[in-house]
Order: structure tokens, then sequence, then C-alpha cells
């Protein structure tokens, strides 16, 4: 009989160490537990221990043995995750009379998992109140993280994640890449770096990737669909959200942290990452990250994509003060990232373009998560400032576009437990501050933005159904410091305001199928670049012209989704229709500039996006397993019809897999439909099979958790195109290309 996932878990005085402050009557413990095999009993390396809604986690050492520190006398809920293994959440006692007499019986704490070729059950913390398992999420999300996450990882974010169902990577090159989702990208797509926005300029052309490095990430949480209204009315598309934990959360008991070193052959890239958390004082842990990553030119079957090399540098380091009460912390990150765009287009250099990013980022975050604050349980407030450079330079360095931004955002959140005849609930609000600068051949005048908001989001439990509504009102101005009239028309201040809401309802049924619907009204404001560009944008080869008469999108979302999850089978069916009043894009107009630049207007349209989404993941037995992945969007204007540009194709992959605790081979088709609804001026993409395999390994050495990728990608050596490519009429994608990621955690 297969053994489930076992837990014997408690709290005595031999195993849970008090730490009492002659000042308070708090009374703290050192959580102490292993993690086993549940079939061999042997100890494992590596495992997660994290305490749920608490941000307090460990990892097991070479026996075994986690440390949770800071524990108060109460009940928790404890997750346990391990690659090769199913997780589990599981309910401890620590500190009480009930605890020392389960200790008592058992004789030890010992958490005991099984094998798994499926992952199971994982937590997301995107757009929901409060930490929960991402099956009883009121809106479609998707966790990369593990050996998904290792596997995948590639330069960019969006490239990282293109294989999620219902996401997509436009491309020029391989380190530039913007997430789409369901279709809808730039500045629809809400990026998050724990939570916090950004604050680059990735949305503001094709050639800006996401100043964001992938390789330091622990997990990355992707949320589909309009309604995430905790962290922004533009996302109309979704959020992706890249959990780093710069700031730390709780006191590590050891050094703890992880190390990567990845190299491909495509680009003959080499890249490392190395993160560490240690204890600098009695309650004052430090966090510290580097990563580095050099890569030549794009190798394709037809030939090499010249001047796609690129070099990135980040790193930071943060702190934090770990009281009683809560904690108070500030964290400080570089990122610098160099990399070229192709030429070959109309009106481009034929040697293309060079691109320097730079971005600063400093972050001070205050949580109270031990005392109530008035009717909340929970209170987080965050202030961040970023520094953000963009230059584009010609040949002999001569500087043809110049994009500067400083941004200052304050958030405060406010979680309470039930309250009348809500079960839990959020409030909150947002102020930021941004300036944008433009230098070079571009006319777009220097602006100012300034934003407030304030939300709303309330939660029913009503056993196996569960309701979830929220309000958010956002207010925006953009100034362009002086009103002129231009070419473009009457330059001046905007003003926007707009009432955004979401209203989702889950069904859980015992035999573990969950049915849930969820509609959404969000609203956008538009970009600086639609209102006021004007003048040529060298590296994405296209002269850009704003319009400041335009309005703010307004978009109405349905999502219905159907989830199943049991033992041996994971799957989600999602059907999703927006419809977007006054949708905005660049359209080709056929014209050249004065300087033979295609000439791109802004303009805005009601258009429509419908499609579906379906992931599965089968335990076909003895560590064999099926995973199968599709999804599809139809882009329309919705007076005539017409389809429109830049919208993927039907893609998806399947893939067979066959793990071990210790080892897996994976054996993948990735797979996409021909594109022939295109936008004017867009051309047809023809469909495509490729072909990748991966395995790997993971082993205990010097008492750390090592585990080593190898990932052939495109093993037929296929020339196949992405639609959404910037660079397709000259190069295809890479070809053959194989990749090592090796990977140590301690």
């Amino acid at each position: 009989m297969r053994k489930a996932l076992v837990l014997i878990l408690a709290a005595a005085p031999a195993l849970v160490v008090p730490r009492v402050d002659a000042q308070e009557s708090v009374r703290r413990y050192v959580f102490e537990g292993s993690v086993r095999d549940g079939g061999t009993g042997f100890p494992l390396a590596g495992a997660r221990v994290s305490v749920v809604g608490r941000e307090t986690r460990a990892v097991t050492r070479a026996d075994g043995t986690f440390y949770l520190t800071g524990m108060a006398e109460g009940v928790y809920t404890l997750r346990a995750e391990r690659l090769g293994y199913r997780g589990h959440t599981v309910e401890v006692v620590v500190g009480t009379e009930r605890a020392r007499r389960a200790v008592a019986e058992s004789g030890e704490v010992v958490i005991e998992l099984s094998p798994s070729p499926i992952a199971m059950g994982e937590l997301v913390v995107t757009a929901t109140i409060s930490e929960r398992a991402a099956a009883e999420a009121l809106r479609p999300v998707s966790v990369m993280a593990g050996d998904d996450l290792q596997r995948q990882l590639t330069a960019t974010v969006a490239g990282t994640l293109a294989s999620m169902p219902g996401l997509a990577a436009t491309r020029m090159g391989p380190s530039v890449a913007q997430p789409v989702i369901r279709g809808l990208s730039g500045d629809r797509v809400l990026m998050l770096e724990d939570g916090t926005a950004v604050g680059d300029a990735s949305a503001s052309g094709a050639d800006h990737t996401t100043a964001l490095d992938p390789s330091s990430a622990r997990r990355i949480e992707v949320v589909r669909g309009p309604g995430a209204l905790l962290y922004g009315g533009n996302a109309l598309g979704g959020v992706i959200n890249v959990i780093r934990d710069e700031i730390p959360s709780s006191m590590p008991h050891r050094l703890t942290g992880s190390a990567t070193l990845q190299t491909q052959t495509a680009t003959g890239s080499l890249s490392g990452s190395a993160t560490t958390v240690f204890p600098i004082a009695e309650r004052v842990p430090l966090r510290v990250e580097v990563a580095a990553r050099t890569a030549g030119d794009l190798k394709t079957p037809i030939g090499t994509l010249l001047n796609t090399d690129g070099e990135l540098l980040s790193g930071g380091a943060g702190t934090a003060f770990v009281a009683d009460w809560g904690r108070l912390g500030a964290s400080f990150r570089g990122y610098r990232n160099d990399y070229g765009i192709p030429g070959g287009f109309v009106g481009g250099h034929q040697e293309g373009v060079r691109i320097e990013m730079e971005r600063v980022a400093a972050k001070f975050r205050t949580v109270v998560d031990e005392r109530r604050v008035g009717p909340f349980r929970n209170l987080r407030f965050d202030a961040t400032h970023t520094w953000y450079t963009h230059r584009e330079l010609e040949s002999a360095d001569i500087l043809g576009t110049l994009f500067d931004q400083q941004s200052t955002s304050a958030d405060v959140l406010g979680r309470h437990g039930r309250w009348g005849p809500f079960t839990a609930g959020a409030m909150g609000g947002r102020a930021s501050l941004e300036d944008f600068a433009y230098g070079g051949s571009l006319f777009t005048p220097d602006t100012r933005r300034v934003r407030a908001a304030l939300y709303l989001l309330e939660e029913i439990n009503l056993g196996s159904i569960q309701i979830e509504s929220g309000l958010r009102y956002d207010w925006t101005r953009v100034d362009p410091g002086e009103e002129r009239v231009s070419d473009i028309g009457e330059i001046r201040e905007r003003r926007f305001q707009a009432l955004s809401g979401s209203l989702g309802v889950l069904y859980k049924s015992a035999s573990g199928l969950v049915l849930g619907t969820s509609v959404a009204r969000a609203f956008r404001t538009p970009d600086v670049t639609e209102l006021y560009s004007e003048g040529p944008h060298l590296a994405a080869y296209v002269f850009e012209v704003g319009n400041p008469s335009l309005e703010g999108e307004v978009g109405h979302g349905l999502d219905v989704f159907l989830r199943f999850e049991s033992d041996r089978l994971r799957a989600e069916v999602t059907g999703f229709h927006n419809d977007i009043e006054n949708h905005i894009y660049g359209e080709d107009t056929g014209r050249l500039s004065r300087v033979r630049l295609p000439v791109y207007q802004f303009q805005g349209n009601d258009a429509v996006f419908s499609g579906f989404e379906v992931g599965v993941d089968v335990d076909a037995g003895r560590g064999l397993a099926l995973e199968g992945v599709a999804s599809s969007v139809k882009g329309s204007l919705k007076e005539t019809g017409r389809p429109l540009p830049l919208v993927p194709p039907l893609k998806g992959h399947v893939a067979l897999k066959y793990e071990r605790p210790s080892w897996y081979v994976r054996a993948e088709a990735e797979m996409a439909d021909e594109q022939d609804r295109i936008g004017e001026f867009e051309t047809p993409t023809r469909g495509y099979t490729v072909f990748n395999a991966a395995a790997g390994v993971r082993f205990t050495f010097g008492g750390r958790l090592n585990v080593l990728t190898v990932g052939l990608a495109n093993a037929a050596n296929t020339e196949y195109r992405n639609h959404l490519s910037r660079v397709k009429e000259i190069m295809p994608e890479a070809g053959r290309s194989l990749s090592v990621v090796y990977r140590v955690v301690f």
C-alpha cells in the first residue's frame, strides 16, 4: 500500500527552546523538527519548511533537521516541500501542555514526505488576501518554482515563463523579452518584485526588457486576467510577481541560501547567482545576493543573429530588525544590463543598436503581525524609491534615445480576520510620484505622473462556497510641464479617475472538484508614451506618434474555470472573455517618417479578447508522469472584427516524465499553430513543432542538497519563428542548444 504523507509534529521542552525577554510577557520558542523520506526513513536535506501566513521559513540540514525561530505559543500551519516529493500542509501546536503530551507519545518531531512526479498544492500569495493553496485561489494562478524554474531558466523573466498556460513572450533577441498574458502586454501586465512595482520602462518599447533577473528568484507567481485589485488597476492582462524575499522576514537559525551556475550553447552564455541569509545580531538577519551573466550572439539554424550579445550584473542586500510585534527592514538593489538589438530592419542601423540599462532601487518595509492594530491582525507599510536609466546608442557610441525615470511610492495594507459577515479581508492605499525625462532624438516632453489609489477586498466563507468581492478607486494626473500645440495635437495636463471592482465565487466539492467564476471591471490610464511620444525610437525601429487626447481603457473581464486535484491528477480548464473599451495600441500607418522609419500611431478602439487555457498533470504510477498545456486567444476590434496585431497563436506542449526522488528524465514536444489572423502590415507565421529534452539529478554532498539539470532545446535544430518576435523576418528562433544548470541549497 502506497504510504501517504505522515506527520508526527509537536513540541516539548527538549525540542523547543524558550527565549524570554525580561521586559516582555510573550514567551518565544525555537521549534525543532526533521523531514524524512516516507518510504525509506532517509533524512532529506534541502527541504523547505515554512509557517503559512507568517513568512517564517527554514531549510533542512544533512540530517533532515530544521529550526523555526521566534515562535510564540499557539497553533500554526506548516508547509514542507522538497524536490521530487509531494508537498504537504499540516497543523502543529507550539508551547502548550497538548504539545508536550504529543511529543511524549511520539518520541520525536518528524515530517515524512512521499515521492511524487508531479507537484501538488503549491501555496500562492499574489492577488489573495492570505497565503493559500493555488487550487483555492479565486482566479487563475500559476506558480513556477523548483525543478520547473531551474529547467526553464533563461536570461529574462518573460522567456522563463513563456511555457505557462496563457503566457507568451515578445522578443528582439535572447536578452530582450516582454511577457504577454492572454494577448495583452506592456503596461497591461503588472511586473512585481516581492509584491512591489519594478519601476522600469519596459512598457515603453519592445526593445525595453524588464529590469529583473530571474536567476535568484525563489519562485515566480502569475495571476492571469484582470481583478488583481491589491496591486494595481492597470493590470488588465494580469500580474507577475518575482519572489526573492529581499528583506528577510524572520531570523534564520544558521546561515542558509543557494547558489546557481548556468551555461547555454545557443548564446555561449555563462551566468551565476548566489544568495545567503545569516544572523548578524540576536534579532537582525542579513540577506546578500549577487548575480552576473555574459552571453554572445544567438545561433539559429540558418545563421547567427548579430549584435544580440549582452552582459548583466545585479546584486543587493537587505536586513531587518525582527521583533516580537513584527519586523522593520530595508533593502538596496543595483542592476545593470548592456545588450544589443540586431540591425537589418527598415530604417534601422545595419549594425544594430546597443542598449545600456541601469536600475537602482531602495525599499523600506514595516510589518506588524503579532499585535492587533485597530481591526487589523496584520499591517504592512512599504516605501520604495527607484532610479532607472535607459540609453540607446548608435554606432560610435552616439546617443540616439534616452529614457530617464525616477519613482517614489508608498503602500499601506491591512488584513483583518473575521469581521461581521466577512471571514477575512484586506484594505489599503497607494500613492506614487514618477518623473520621466527623455533625450536624444525624442521630442517627448519631460513628464510628471502622480497616482493615488484606495482599495478594499473582502471574503465570505460558506463552507464549500467561497465568495470574494473587491473595489478599487484610482486617480492619476499626468503633467507634461508646459502646454503647447504640437504636430500630434495639444500637449496638456490630463487627469483620469475610475472605479474598478471584482466578484469571484468558488465552489469546492468533497471529491476534489473546484468550480469558479470571476467578473471584473478594470481601468488603465494611458501611458506617458501613448499620450505624448513624438520621435524616432531607434532600437525598436519605429517612429512613435502619441495621442494626447486618448481616454483610459476600461476592461470587463469574465473567467470561468474548473479544477480537479487528487493524489494522481491535477487539472485546470479556463475560459475567458475580456471586453476592452478604448483599447490603445500602436498601429502601423504604412508610412515612413522623414528618417525612413515606419510610423506607428497610438489610437484607441473597442476590442475584445477571448480564449481558453488548459493544464493537466497526471501521475501514471511507478514514477511516470504526463503533462499537457494548451492556450489560445483571439483578439479583434469590435466594430470591424479586424484582428489585432501581435496576438499569439494556439500554442502549448505535451511532455512525458519519469521521476524518482534522486533523478528524473523528461521529453517534450512544444507546438504552435500557424497565425494567419493578423493586423494590418503584419505578416503571418507558420506553425511548428519543436522537441526538447531534460534530465536532472539530486544528491546530498557536503551536507547540502545539490541539483544538476541538463536540457536539450530544439533537439532537431528546427527552423521556426515566434509570431511575437520583432526579428522573425531576419532570423528564426534559436537552434539546437544544450544547457547545464547546477544549484546547491544550504
